[in-house]
């Protein structure tokens, strides 16, 4: 006999932090009242305490408001984490506008898409990182609600130098805060409307939960990136609930490794920290060995990552001549995480908490968690249970709920779901039905105590180190390329990164094959993100098909 349906609904004390804070600037102040002179970021030489925090992103809101920004227009941020980057999504939030982050591994066409779509009016972005002058990658791009660039100061970036461009002037970072005074000096210069403090803290005041805090962009199967709408309320309760069921503390020294341009640096890394008085200490690009010694050196505490960051520590040579006694804190996700690894992130990497989650953009980042407590079982095959408030179901293809132990669609309702996609009123009924449940397209198996285990994906994507890749998206970028006729993507396993992308080619007639398997994949690394780009790639002379003409990829993912 099938055991009954499960519980659907989170049970703990939801805390409410829409209710406690109001909106992220008010977060902000209030974080300062309570932990003032405590450390609130540490990012290099770069240290700034909750005081000086909100001081200075304050700051960033003047300069926005001298440049004419408006409550509810649209600032991107394309830049490594860092103590600028977080100043000036803090100043945009504090401004009333809302905040457009974007993927620094994203080339020119794909960040000037998100810039066309959003209609960022300004670009904070740095001027020359790890080899990349990320303004120089939009000169050719057609971005005409873009007014101006800012290059992020305090600590951001590598020699952030003014660059010029054809049409959209670039500023310094001291520049561009002195626009509040009234002048700017320098390439492009403008004269600034002054702005007083006492006018930017009224801005701030006046930001509410229901605003709309930010747009993540997150690719969907047409291929074409899809901005998820988020408001303030939504981002505050989900974290405060998170960080509750962590047990993030003050005095933590949070080492965050996810980028900051995803739901989860962003949110569980610097909401969260505000919200409970930890210190964030941003990575900007992850290297095990420096990973290393920065836990060492900062004494941290806590360290979310994908489990492929977990297995690079443990397999690291430096790992034994390190000190990680101050760890204690580790959240995991975004693929299988083996029971082995678990144990080892607690007996060898010395975290006493190890916990996994699983959510997506849509939700605001999460839906399920671990709690402390759960054996490594648990952990380790299941995503564990429904957030406070949230209700999360597994159904069949009629809707209904399934027994326990049965596979399903996972579906979400509760206040962590987006209104939707911005300005794509199609693409958000596909995604979120006439009773509020988000259809997530991941397939899913509940037991009787309510723990999620994610065991398929009811679209094609796949994650590679943690980031989702959309196959549809890199088919319609190979596919651009004059020698294929046809193209298909699926995720292979990887030791490494869990799963990476193969490509299936067919040649156009008349295209030299072998040229095209030598070349094809770095032309596509020249068009993408590299976690999009296909690890390998196999030429065939068709591919798989069904009566109605649609892929199967089943069969593709079979031969591999």
């Amino acid at each position: 006999m099938n055991d009954p349906p499960v519980p659907a609904t989170g049970s703990e004390e939801d805390p409410r932090g829409d209710l406690l804070w109001g909106s992220v600037p008010g977060l902000v102040a209030a974080a300062a009242e309570r932990y003032g002179h405590a450390e609130a970021v540490a990012d290099g030489s770069v240290r700034l305490s909750f005081g000086q925090l909100v001081d200075q992103s304050i700051g960033v809101t003047r300069g926005l408001m001298a440049a004419g920004i408006e409550p509810g227009d649209r600032i991107a941020l394309w830049a490594p984490n860092s103590a600028g980057w977080m100043l000036a999504a803090l100043g945009t939030l504090g401004a009333g506008a809302t905040l457009v982050p974007l993927n620094t591994r994203f080339k020119g066409p794909e960040a000037a898409y998100v810039l066309r779509r959003s209609r960022a009016r300004l670009l904070f972005t740095v001027g020359n990182f790890l080899g990349v002058d990320y303004p120089v990658m939009l000169r050719d791009e057609e971005v005409p609600a873009l007014e101006r660039m800012v290059l992020l100061g305090a600590g951001a970036g590598q020699g952030s130098e003014a660059t010029s461009t054809d049409e959209v002037p670039v500023f310094e970072w001291g520049e561009f805060l002195q626009g509040a005074d009234g002048v700017v000096e320098g390439e492009g210069a403008v004269v600034g409307v002054p702005v007083s403090e006492h006018d930017a803290r009224n801005r701030w005041q006046a930001v509410g939960g229901g605003d709309l805090s930010d747009l993540i962009f997150t690719s969907g199967t047409t291929g074409a990136p899809k901005g998820v709408m988020a408001t303030h309320a939504q981002s505050l309760r989900t974290f405060g609930a998170w960080s509750q069921i962590v047990g993030l503390a003050p005095g933590d020294r949070y080492l965050v490794v996810n980028p900051f341009f995803h739901t989860f640096g962003y949110k569980a890394g610097i909401l969260a920290c505000l919200m409970r008085g930890a210190t964030v200490v941003p990575v900007d690009v992850f290297d095990a060995g420096r990973v290393l010694e920065t836990i060492e050196a900062e004494r941290i505490t806590v360290l979310p990552g994908p489990p492929t960051l977990y297995r690079s520590l443990l397999d690291h040579p430096d790992r034994r001549r390190r000190d990680l006694s101050s760890l204690r804190l580790a959240v995991t996700g975004a693929a299988v995480v083996p029971v082995d690894l678990v144990i080892s992130m607690r007996d060898e990497l010395a975290f006493s908490t190890v916990l996994t989650a699983y959510g997506l953009t849509e939700s605001t980042g999460t839906v399920t968690m671990c709690r402390r407590g759960d054996p490594p079982e648990t952990i380790a095959s299941t995503s564990g249970r429904a957030i406070p408030g949230l209700e999360v179901r597994v159904v069949g293809d009629a809707g209904t709920v399934v027994p326990a132990g049965t596979p399903g669609e996972v579906v979400v309702r509760g206040y962590t779901v987006t209104a939707g996609y911005v300005e794509d009123p199609e693409a958000t009924a596909e995604a979120i039905d006439a009773e509020g449940w988000l259809h997530t397209g991941d397939i899913g198996v509940m037991d009787r105590a309510g723990n999620l285990r994610i065991t398929d994906r009811k679209k094609d994507m796949f994650i590679v180190g943690g980031f989702n890749v959309y196959p549809a998206e890199v088919e319609q970028v190979l596919l651009r390329h004059p020698d294929v006729a046809q193209v298909a993507v699926v995720g292979v396993p990887d030791e490494r990164l869990g799963e990476v992308g193969r490509a299936f080619v067919v040649p156009r007639p008349g295209a030299d094959a072998l040229q095209l398997s030598q070349t094809l994949l770095g032309w596509g690394a020249e068009q993408m993100a590299n976690y999009k780009v296909p690890r390998s790639l196999r030429l065939v002379e068709g591919l798989p098909t069904n009566a109605s003409g649609k892929v199967l990829k089943t069969q593709l993912r079979g031969s591999t």
